[in-house]
Formats: C-alpha cells, sequence, structure tokens
C-alpha cells in the first residue's frame, strides 16, 4: 500500500486548508497510468471508485488504476517556497536508510 512521509502528510493537511478541498487526489493522465503520467490536484471529495489513505490527519484519494501502480511507493513532499511544494514518489525499500522498509517518520 502506498506510504506517506510525515513531510507529505503535513504538505497534503496544508493544502487541504484550501476552501473546497478535503484532500489530494491521485489520478493517471493523458499517458496513462504510469508513475511519469500521473495528476496530482486538490479535490472535494474522493470520486466514486477511489480509494482512500488517511494518514496524519490528511486524505489522499487514489483513482482505481493508480492504486496497483502506487502499491509500493513512498509519497514524500518538500517545500520549496511558501505557495510551492514538491512531491516525489520513492521505493518503498530505497527510501529506507537501511533498505527494510519506509523511511522513519513514515505513517501509513
Amino acid at each position: 500500500m502506498l506510504m506517506l512521509t510525515e513531510g507529505a502528510a503535513q504538505a497534503i493537511r496544508a493544502l487541504s486548508e484550501t476552501p473546497g478541498a478535503e484532500g489530494l487526489r491521485i489520478a493517471a493522465g493523458d499517458d496513462g497510468a504510469t508513475a511519469a503520467g500521473l495528476e496530482i490536484a486538490l479535490a472535494a471529495a474522493p470520486e466514486t471508485d477511489d480509494s482512500v489513505l488517511e494518514a496524519g490527519g490528511a486524505q489522499l484519494f487514489l483513482s482505481a488504476d493508480t492504486v496497483e501502480l502506487l502499491s509500493d511507493k513512498v509519497l514524500d513532499a518538500d517545500l520549496v517556497d511558501d505557495q510551492s511544494v514538491r512531491f516525489s514518489l520513492l521505493e518503498q525499500d530505497a527510501a529506507a536508510p537501511d533498505g527494510n522498509g519506509p523511511p522513519p517518520g513514515d505513517v501509513a
């Protein structure tokens, strides 16, 4: 299952403070469900067949066609400046300092 770092959960919580936004949604883009073809956007609610991941007070909505693709990933986020966030997808094993699981501070 996709995991979130504390930084990602914190970024999603902050972004969800936007009026009308309850969480962040990841869906396949025009290129299909590939890591390079994903779209991420604020959403008022999950779509009918979305999976909802709640972690650290953040809500992430995953379209049905992205759940399996992201099942072995970790979503991380870095604050670029006061108004920009950069999200990154990492392999769960590669994200851990010892190669044996998600990085410290992750929430499931």
